[in-house]
């Protein structure tokens, strides 16, 4: 499939590389262009606007930072006024009203982590526009987006969801459907993230409680592996600890990001919810932010819990 790709940050150009190598002709943008360049050497078509990606394309994957960045590069490549892509037709040729609907164009496949008040922002804007909309949250970090082993968290109309199927299945191992309406895929998204920031905090207080008290940290790995209590995540992210190495596989900023979503979204439940541990939870990866580890991988909230 013709797939344009939006944004170029450790995500979007793992997940630029899979689809290339399942066989898509992908075409990227990123704001700042040179973040996308590396991507011609490996087949990408790189272009100037967000505009030419949509254009040439049958799915668009938008994976950016937060909120803003995604209704802003939405209303750029589907500005009426503009070409093609946004579900008008501009050839004179084709209809006596240049702006009679025609092709609603690709749809666009929401990728990006930005909370449910922002989501449904852009779900407002894309039914403006006449763009269709679905969205896929992608669960995993850095490696999975390279190897196409991410957990797409998908939600939207059913029939869109099966028209961009072969690119959610070139992205991740396995596709969990939360609902038929885009949102609920990032409530489920900001629901399994609360468990990774979590268990992530936790592993770096086992590490730094366990060096503290005069032991090997790698003890500590070493008495939950097999176990009941084990999980491959805290070997993973406990080694970077251990070494006190962070290459960012997540950063950790991100991940401060979408804690405040959490934070958001749970304020504005009437169900109650405590939000205690998310309190504890946004302190420790500000500190860590704070102590200059915003970029590098969420491992680095290792450094909260000692100067």
């Amino acid at each position: 499939m013709r797939v344009a790709v939006l944004g170029t940050g450790i995500m979007g150009q793992g997940v630029v590389r899979t689809l290339l190598r399942e066989g898509h002709d992908v075409t990227v943008w990123n704001r700042t262009r040179d973040k996308a360049e590396p991507l011609a050497g490996d087949g990408a078509t790189v272009v100037g606007t967000a505009r030419e990606a949509v254009d040439r394309a049958e799915v668009v994957v938008a994976a950016l930072f937060d909120g803003e960045a995604v209704l802003s590069v939405l209303r750029e490549a589907t500005d009426p006024g503009t070409s093609t892509g946004a579900g008008t037709s501009t050839d004179p040729g084709t209809s006596t009203d240049p702006g009679t609907p025609t092709d609603p164009g690709p749809v666009w496949v929401q990728a990006s982590t930005i909370g449910a008040a922002d989501t449904a922002r852009v779900v407002d804007l894309a039914a403006e526009r006449g763009v269709p909309l679905v969205e896929a949250m992608m669960l995993g970090t850095k490696k999975p987006a390279e190897t196409g082993n991410l957990v797409m968290l998908a939600a939207g109309d059913a029939d869109l969801l099966v028209r961009v199927r072969p690119v959610l299945d070139a992205m991740g191992a396995k596709t969990v459907v939360a609902g038929d309406d885009v949102g609920q895929g990032t409530a489920l998204k900001l629901a399994t993230n609360a468990w990774i920031a979590s268990i992530t905090a936790a592993t770096a207080q086992s590490i730094a409680l366990t060096r503290s008290l005069g032991l090997d940290p790698q003890l500590f790995l070493d008495a939950i592996e097999g176990g009941q209590a084990d999980t491959p995540y805290a070997h993973v992210k406990g080694a970077s600890m251990i070494a006190g190495d962070y290459p960012p596989q997540f950063a950790l900023d991100g991940l401060r990001k979408d804690v405040a979503l959490m934070r958001e979204a749970a304020a504005e439940s009437d169900t109650g919810f405590d939000t205690s541990l998310l309190e504890a939870l946004a302190g420790l990866y500000g500190t860590a932010s704070d102590r200059g580890h915003g970029g590098d991988d969420i491992a680095a909230v290792r450094t909260a819990f000692t100067d």
